[in-house]
């Protein structure tokens, strides 16, 4: 990924056709919904002597996997086969207009791993994906060595604080979510100390797929997906949750899908990454949380060698 001005850079695919991944991008076909899709992942092989493991990462909802590059590196070099998958309605997959749930995500993702020939894997979830990997833990407990969430969303449940907006309003918003000033903005914030050369260049892929004749099948796609967030918790099962769990979330957190249309008391509730994960560390059967200072919502990305410091020792143990 390179640094530009949004403006002055073309538009780019729905699907990213035009965007260069970091490793090499595949293709799983999936009857999703009665329709064939095509499920876009990465599989990277270790570059140093293999050690036997996988390790399978889950994106948030803003990005698809090119953004887990430094992760990929760090694993590889470490033994791991890595497995990195865009979930349909993201990335390089389609954004077909399906029922979306986590179940389904999940189902998708075991599906790819039964066509590579993986059994047991380690799995990381950011943000949203750490709904998926909760859900994909708790439907295949006997599969999933170690999980490990990074700034998980679903650490409560949106609906004891946000009202319920339908397809229609959600569309509308992100329909109408293309300024680019707007988009740099909220992509900045997920930082507490900006570097423009780590989020200007993911601003730079929403602001160039607005730009696409295609871009209100991704917004449909966005909100359907936020209502997936909105109505499917996951923080009620945490006590299932088998394998043993790093939960890693930045002290200055404060990320809540649909916080907009919350009043300000349930923002700050919902968006407190410090207290809410600090409760379901306690609920978690076998947890271990670390709360990283000066961070915000993606520590991989804001302080990786912090992140990667606890994330490679625990997979090893």
């Amino acid at each position: 990924m390179t640094s530009s001005t949004p403006r002055s850079r073309p538009a780019l695919g729905i699907c990213l056709e035009e965007y260069e991944y970091p490793y090499a991008v595949r293709f799983l076909p999936l009857t999703n919904d009665l329709r064939e899709l095509a499920m876009a992942y990465m599989d990277v092989r270790p570059d140093t002597e293999p050690n036997g493991k996988t390790v399978v990462l889950m994106h948030g909802k803003a990005f698809g996997g090119y953004y887990f590059r430094n992760v990929v590196e760090a694993l590889a070099g470490a033994g791991y086969r890595v497995v990195v998958p865009d979930q349909i309605g993201w990335g390089k997959s389609p954004k077909p207009d399906i029922h979306y749930s986590f179940q389904l995500l999940a189902a998708n993702t075991a599906a790819l791993l039964d066509h590579l020939g993986v059994g047991r894997v380690a799995v990381l979830g950011h943000s949203t994906g750490g709904m998926t990997a909760v859900r994909f833990t708790l439907m295949n407990p006997d599969r999933v060595t170690h999980l490990v969430l990074e700034d998980p969303l679903g650490l409560a449940d949106y609906r004891t604080g946000i009202p319920p907006q339908s397809e229609e309003t959600l569309y509308d918003h992100e329909r109408h979510w293309t300024d680019p000033d707007t988009i740099r903005g909220y992509v900045k914030g997920y930082f507490v100390h900006p570097d423009p050369k780590v989020w200007e260049p993911l601003a730079d892929v929403l602001v160039r797929v607005t730009l696409s004749a295609d871009y209100p099948r991704w917004a449909r796609a966005a909100a359907l997906t936020f209502q997936m967030i909105y109505q499917q918790p996951v923080r009620y099962e945490y006590g299932q949750i088998a394998p043993p769990v790093l939960l890693v979330v930045g002290a200055e957190d404060h990320v809540v899908p649909l916080g907009q249309y919350a009043a300000p008391a349930q923002l700050a509730r919902l968006g407190d990454f410090t207290a809410l994960s600090a409760a379901a560390a306690q609920d978690i059967p076998r947890a271990t949380r670390v709360v990283i200072p000066e961070c915000g919502h993606i520590p991989h990305l804001e302080h990786p060698s912090k992140f990667l410091a606890e994330f490679l020792p625990f997979l090893a143990n």
